[in-house]
């Protein structure tokens, strides 16, 4: 079948697939994991203006940015995304994940639900998968046996995560995480299955 102007400008555009999850439902795994089997996805590295905590590096942690110039970029519609959490900016270039879906890469995103919202108004054609804890008491297990986290602070993160599960509808996959193994295998299933339409 001869190539039209069409499917060659299909044929130039990535995929942007964002992954959500409340904090403790195993999302950073999962991201580690597609990434271990599909190495040339690019993982959309974010801006913020906290400073460096202990081996961060500019670039591959985040880029770490001054306050006035994240707010300078504000102003510019920069950010395809963006979050004050803890007085501290956050937040995801378009200019960097236009270049790429431009060059027909993959891109993952590792967001929150807000931030999701707020990149479906840029990009709706967002691949969103959010990952479910299999219960709010295992993930309250798993917050709890991290060790690194206040009753408090775990206490706050299950409120979150209870508001958060609320808005899954505004996702197009849903994965329970309760064995990894088997969760890594359908996401992994679920990207394969979107790249090969491309």
């Amino acid at each position: 079948m001869p190539e039209t102007k069409k499917n060659k400008l299909k044929s130039l555009n990535g995929n942007l697939f964002i992954l959500s999850a409340p904090s403790g439902a195993g999302k950073t795994t999962l991201c580690k994991a597609l990434l271990e089997k599909f190495p040339d996805i690019v993982y959309s590295v974010s801006y913020t203006t906290r400073p460096p905590r202990g081996n961060e590096k500019h670039g591959k942690d985040y880029f770490f940015i001054e306050k006035a110039a994240f707010e300078n970029k504000l102003k510019q519609d920069y950010w395809a995304e963006w979050a004050n959490v803890h007085g501290h900016f956050y937040g995801t270039s378009r200019e960097i994940l236009d270049n790429y879906l431009a060059m027909g890469r993959d891109i993952l995103l590792d967001i929150d639900v807000q931030g999701t919202r707020q990149i479906l108004e840029y990009y709706p054609h967002s691949v969103t998968i959010f990952v479910m804890p299999p219960s709010l008491e295992a993930l309250r297990i798993r917050l709890e046996s991290r060790a690194t986290d206040t009753v408090a602070v775990i206490e706050r993160r299950l409120r979150d995560a209870e508001k958060e599960i609320e808005q899954r509808h505004i996702y197009r996959h849903l994965i329970m995480n309760d064995k990894l193994e088997e969760a890594v295998d359908i996401l992994s299933g679920l990207v394969a299955g979107y790249r090969s339409r491309l």
